[in-house]
């Protein structure tokens, strides 16, 4: 019988408590989960950032910290945390996120904005290009990243995809490095930001590469705040350099009341909503680590510490 503390806000443990015994159970391991595990006694912990648990020294059995979130940033450097520490990759987050990405694209390549907001007797009888016409960038070629590039290609559009490090996915143009940032940006119509909040990731889209773009392009933003610089941004806009940006994330959430995104006329702002981690899909990765970890095996999805992610 192993110990699994859950470390997650307290108001999710409603929500994956039988996903997570069931899935354990059907993984093969015997398992006792509970939110109130003396640290001694505790072999694995499923966590959330947001958690009051922020010092793992008293946690000495422990084999593993499994994080609920995609994103990592908020506990990578925790300097106490000195196991294995692996990210959420599941198929809900993928699939809740290329739903998102795809829809948003759709919306901005079809300009349904114009049709849904234009005045009673207006008629806009413009016909946009064709999927397979438009340059569409994702910048980020992680697990996200790719299932939204390749959903978009599926849909039709013409898409490239951007990474740091060199990355092969099928019936994706994939580039990378700083020469590949910038021919990637260049002429792109749409782009989507899934890139990791790292200091190198830091301000991607500034006042040099949001020049690049076409003019009148649209930025989706669903991957962290800090990818861009606010500033930059709001400057584009308002020269039309960028037509729009749909923006799922920010520097500080909730988006404070006072910023200008709230009120500008070519932002749409949502609250943090493009992925969620869902307890049915989610738990099933974190079952299959804890199976891993007690037959010996590799962790799933084990973050880099030096990457960041």
């Amino acid at each position: 019988m192993i110990n699994v503390l859950f470390a997650a806000q307290p108001d999710g443990w409603d929500s994956y408590e039988t996903p997570l015994k069931e899935a354990i159970a059907n993984a093969g391991v015997e398992a006792f989960l509970a939110t109130d595990i003396p640290p001694a006694d505790v072999d694995y912990i499923i966590y959330a950032p947001s958690s009051p648990l922020q010092d793992f020294t008293p946690y000495t059995r422990a084999k593993a910290v499994l994080n609920l979130w995609a994103g990592v940033e908020k506990i990578v450097g925790n300097p106490t945390l000195k196991i294995p520490l692996t990210r959420m990759v599941d198929s809900g987050l993928s699939q809740g996120m290329s739903e998102w990405v795809t829809g948003h694209t759709l919306r901005h390549h079809l300009g349904m904005d114009a049709h849904i907001n234009c005045a009673p007797g207006v008629w806009i009888n413009v016909a946009p290009p064709l999927a397979w016409d438009r340059k569409v960038t994702v910048l980020g070629l992680g697990e996200l990243g790719t299932a939204c590039a390749k959903m978009l290609s599926q849909v039709g559009f013409d898409v490239t995809g951007w990474s740091r490090s060199a990355k092969d996915v099928d019936g994706i143009r994939c580039l990378s490095g700083d020469a590949g940032l910038t021919e990637a940006l260049s002429g792109a119509e749409i782009v989507v930001l899934l890139l990791p909040d790292t200091p190198a990731t830091e301000n991607t889209l500034n006042a040099k590469t949001l020049a690049l773009l076409a003019k009148g392009a649209c930025i989706i933003n669903p991957g962290r705040g800090p990818l861009i610089d606010d500033d930059a941004l709001l400057a584009a806009l308002d020269s039309g350099q960028i037509g729009h940006a749909t923006l799922d994330v920010f520097r500080i959430e909730p988006l404070p009341e006072k910023h200008p995104f709230w009120h500008h006329p070519r932002v749409t702002v949502t609250p943090h909503v493009a992925a969620e981690t869902r307890a049915k899909y989610s738990a099933l990765t974190v079952a299959e680590n804890i199976r891993r970890g007690e037959a010996g095996e590799p962790f799933l999805h084990l973050v880099d510490r030096s990457a960041g992610y």
